[in-house]
C-alpha cells in the first residue's frame, strides 16, 4: 500500500500572524484608494479637455454659479490691474527652479468687482534674500483664463496668517481668508475663486498649468504596487507558517 503523502500543516505564531494581520489590509485598502484617486484624475481631465473646447463667456455672467459648474470654466476679464497689490504664492516649483506664482488683483470695468488673476510663474531669487520684479502690466486690458477651484483644503504644516504690507507671501491659496483682504482694498464685492491667465495674454509670465499634480497612469502604478505588496506578503505568511515550502522541496526531490 502505498505511503500516504503529507499534507500542508499550519503552525501559526503570534509575531508573524499580528504583522500581517496589520499590514495586509492596510495595503489592500491604499491599493484601492490609489485606484479611486485614479478614476477622479480622469474625470478631472476629461473635464479639462470639455472646457478647453468651450468658448468664454464674461466673468460677470457666471459670477453666481455653484463652484461644480465654475471649475475650469472659460472666462473673459477686462479691467486694471492695481500695481501695488498682489500676492506671491510661494515654493512653486518650475522646470526644476522654484519660484512664485503671481496672484494679481483685477479691477473689473464697470464696477463690477474685483477679481483674483494668476499670472503664472516667475523665478525667485536664489538666496531668497529679496523678493523678485514683477512686470507691471499698465492700463486696461482684455484676456481669457480658466476658473480654478481647489479639490480640497491645502495641506500647511501651520496655519497661514497674512502679514501687512503688499506683496503677501501665500503658502496656499486660501480663499476664505484671501478674499476678505482683497475686499478690504476698494470695498467691492471679489469673485471667490481665481482665474489662471491663458499662455501669451496680456500681463501673463511662465504659464504652464498642470490640470492634475499626478497623472491616473501614475495612480494606476501606485495601485499595482500595493497588490502586489500585499501579494508577497501573504505569500510570505503562507510559507512562514506552514510546511508547505518542505513539501514543495520533498516533491521536486520525489521528481528527481
Amino acid at each position: 500500500m502505498p505511503a500516504r503523502r503529507p499534507g500542508i500543516r499550519f503552525d501559526l505564531d503570534w509575531g508573524t500572524t499580528a504583522f500581517t494581520l496589520l499590514l495586509f489590509p492596510v495595503m489592500v485598502g491604499l491599493g484601492f484608494w490609489q485606484i479611486q484617486r485614479a478614476e477622479e484624475k480622469a474625470v478631472i481631465e476629461a473635464r479639462w479637455e470639455q472646457r478647453q473646447a468651450e468658448a468664454p463667456v464674461p466673468l460677470a455672467r457666471v459670477w453666481g454659479d455653484s463652484a461644480a459648474a465654475l471649475n475650469q470654466a472659460a472666462v473673459t476679464l477686462s479691467g486694471v490691474f492695481l500695481q501695488d497689490e498682489y500676492f506671491l504664492l510661494d515654493n512653486r516649483i518650475q522646470g526644476g527652479r522654484f519660484g512664485y506664482e503671481v496672484i494679481a488683483i483685477m479691477a473689473l470695468d464697470a464696477g463690477e468687482g474685483l477679481a483674483l488673476v494668476n499670472r503664472g510663474w516667475i523665478a525667485a531669487d536664489p538666496a531668497r534674500l529679496a523678493l523678485p520684479l514683477v512686470p507691471a502690466v499698465s492700463g486696461r486690458v482684455e484676456l481669457t483664463g480658466h476658473v480654478f477651484v481647489a479639490p480640497g483644503a491645502p495641506y500647511l504644516l501651520a496655519e497661514q496668517t497674512l502679514g501687512p504690507g503688499w506683496p503677501k507671501l501665500l503658502q496656499a491659496v486660501e480663499m476664505e481668508k484671501i478674499v476678505p483682504v482683497v475686499g478690504a482694498v476698494s470695498g467691492q464685492r471679489v469673485f471667490p475663486y481665481p482665474v489662471r491667465i491663458d499662455a501669451g495674454e496680456p500681463g501673463a509670465l511662465a504659464v504652464e498649468w498642470q490640470v492634475v499634480n499626478m497623472s491616473p497612469d501614475k495612480h494606476r502604478a501606485y495601485a499595482a504596487q500595493w497588490f502586489t505588496m500585499a501579494l508577497f506578503l501573504l505569500v510570505f505568511f503562507v510559507m512562514r507558517s506552514s510546511n508547505l515550502w518542505q513539501l514543495l522541496k520533498s516533491s521536486g526531490g520525489d521528481r528527481r
